[in-house]
């Protein structure tokens, strides 16, 4: 018992010797991160160089969908703009937000950057416009790759909302 009582107060006091007599360097507490600069690639583009495929303007394409040729009158109809609004607020109201970005661009202004045929598609045939139209993949890449979804509407629908647009500053 004296022998493990001894072997036990040696081990003691070899434990404190082997911890005693270090100090602690205390090191900077923030954090950094040291990159090196790369000879051989080509610098990168700036976000200033790139205009966002919600900001860029194409009133050439009409996109891919059934949507041909969109006859648009010089006066707003006001019962078609409002039946469009209703289908906006009940369809399309949970991801696109008027003058703010959310899960898809905001839809004011649109017919400034797009062609009605373009939109009209948009709405009628998102996937296969994500598929075949460049700007509609790339407006699936600027918003983190959240897809639209097709919600069925009618074309009589997405022309409504269309005219709803128009009235959208």
């Amino acid at each position: 018992m004296k022998t493990i009582i001894k072997g036990m107060g040696l081990l003691f006091a070899m434990v404190m010797i082997g911890c005693g007599g270090k100090k602690e360097e205390k090191k900077d507490e923030g954090f950094s991160v040291e990159r090196k600069k790369t000879t051989t690639e080509q610098p990168a583009e700036t976000s200033s160089d790139v205009v966002k495929a919600s900001e860029r303007v194409d009133l050439t394409t009409k996109g891919v969908g059934p949507v041909q040729s969109v006859d648009l009158a010089a006066e707003i109809d006001q019962a078609m703009a409002e039946e469009g609004q209703k289908v906006y607020d009940q369809m399309c109201l949970a991801c696109h937000r008027i003058g703010k970005k959310f899960i898809g661009p905001p839809p004011n202004g649109i017919l400034e950057r797009r062609t009605p045929e373009w939109v009209m598609n948009m709405i009628l045939n998102p996937q296969e416009m994500v598929q075949k139209d460049p700007l509609a993949n790339d407006l699936l890449k600027e918003f983190n790759g959240s897809p639209m979804s097709n919600q069925g509407l009618t074309e009589d629908q997405a022309r409504a909302i269309l005219e709803y647009f128009r009235t959208l500053k």
